[in-house]
């Protein structure tokens, strides 16, 4: 779903490995394109005014995917764009939910049993 200052998309990688050079290339062409529409070009383009940057990460499990792709449909509705995101043309499903839920657990995609870094409490 393309917002007029964020986007959000759900993906699957093959090898985990790979993530930080494809998040690289991803988040640089989208810099390009949005970049090349400006008048003042936004250098770094990925962090806002109080040095914050964007976020991704890695769906775990089943529970963390349908929280997810729910939100992401939601997300031109809850800017009062539209009232149904099917409305909103930059919002697009490739794949269904449920076949990709599916696929998932076919491929062992989700994460199950390890948890995002930023979430543990640190220990003493």
């Amino acid at each position: 779903s393309l917002m007029n200052n964020h986007y959000h998309t759900i993906g699957y990688l093959k090898l985990g490995e790979n993530l930080s050079v494809m998040m690289q290339k991803f988040h640089g062409s989208v810099a390009k394109l949005v970049n090349d529409t400006l008048e003042i070009r936004l250098k770094p383009f990925w962090r806002d005014a109080a040095g914050k940057e964007y976020f991704d990460g890695c769906i775990r499990n089943e529970k963390q995917a349908r929280r997810a792709y729910g939100y992401i449909l939601r997300q031109a509705i809850r800017a009062r764009l539209v009232r149904d995101w099917k409305d909103y043309s930059h919002t697009r499903v490739n794949v269904e939910l449920e076949r990709a839920i599916q696929r998932s657990h076919v491929l062992g995609a989700f994460l199950d049993g390890r948890g995002y870094k930023r979430y543990r409490r640190r220990s003493k």
